[in-house]
């Protein structure tokens, strides 16, 4: 099992930056893959950006592309979105997900609220 607890968000005006923060605990050996994920009321859940655990390997959803980047400290196992020139529509629900080596299983943090103001 592993747990997944999130920090950073907040307010922002269109154009600025925030930079989020997911730190995993437990069975954190096993890691393969850490994703962020968004959310806004009466949307899917939207995919924004990942990265393998080992390797340099990261991805990103085309609406984000340029503008937010995603990052790993593998000794404190923990996953970072920078979120720059964030645009109004950026406003949503932030989770971070994890991947797990030798399961199907996968993890969910409890969310942060990102707003971005006009």
């Amino acid at each position: 099992q592993v747990q997944l607890v999130e920090s950073g968000g907040g307010l922002v005006q269109a154009g600025g930056s925030l930079s989020l923060s997911c730190a995993a605990s437990g069975r954190t050996r096993n890691i393969f893959r850490m994703n962020w994920y968004r959310r806004t009321p009466g949307k899917e859940r939207e995919f924004v950006a990942g990265i393998l655990w080992s390797g340099s390997t990261s991805y990103y959803a085309d609406s984000v592309k340029g503008r937010f980047t995603v990052s790993r400290d593998n000794a404190k196992n923990t996953v970072y979105l920078q979120m720059n020139s964030l645009k109004p529509e950026d406003t949503a629900t932030y989770y971070c997900n994890v991947l797990l080596l030798y399961t199907t299983r996968d993890y969910w943090g409890q969310g942060t609220l990102v707003n971005v103001s006009a």
